[in-house]
């Protein structure tokens, strides 16, 4: 069995701010050679997630409106600056894991890998990939 390690960083904007990593779980696939088995996404974050959904403007706003309507910024916590980050990516999960057909990371025909920022400022991130397989 072969293993392939990549780890991918890159950069938040806003305070949600969602990053569509599709195009590069499809990249560390290829460059894996792994032509049958799985791709795992983990984001080593407290505060920053995953989630495997449509990713298009109108229900972006919606995850965002979502987030900030079940854990609001200001609730009143007791951790200082962040708590609602905190709180809101303990919903969600930090790592997805796909399988690898053919060569190929299947997908549902609207799905997406997003990475969801969910801390108060935009931040350095670093999603570990890790695919499995023959």
């Amino acid at each position: 069995m072969k293993v392939f390690n990549e780890k991918v960083v890159f950069s938040t904007k806003d305070p949600i701010d969602l990053v569509d990593l599709t195009g590069k779980v499809h990249e560390v696939v290829r460059k894996s050679g792994i032509k049958n088995g799985l791709i795992h996404v983990f984001a080593p974050h407290a505060t920053g997630v995953l989630i495997l959904t449509e990713h298009e403007p109108s229900l972006d706003r919606d995850v965002k409106d979502f987030l900030e309507k079940i854990v609001p910024k200001h609730g009143g916590y007791k951790h200082p600056s962040n708590a609602h980050a905190h709180l809101r990516s303990m919903m969600l999960p930090p790592d997805r894991t796909l399988p690898i057909i053919d060569g190929e990371a299947v997908f549902g025909t609207w799905q997406s890998i997003v990475f969801v920022e969910t801390d108060v400022y935009p931040r350095q991130r670093t999603i570990i990939m890790q695919a499995i397989g023959e």
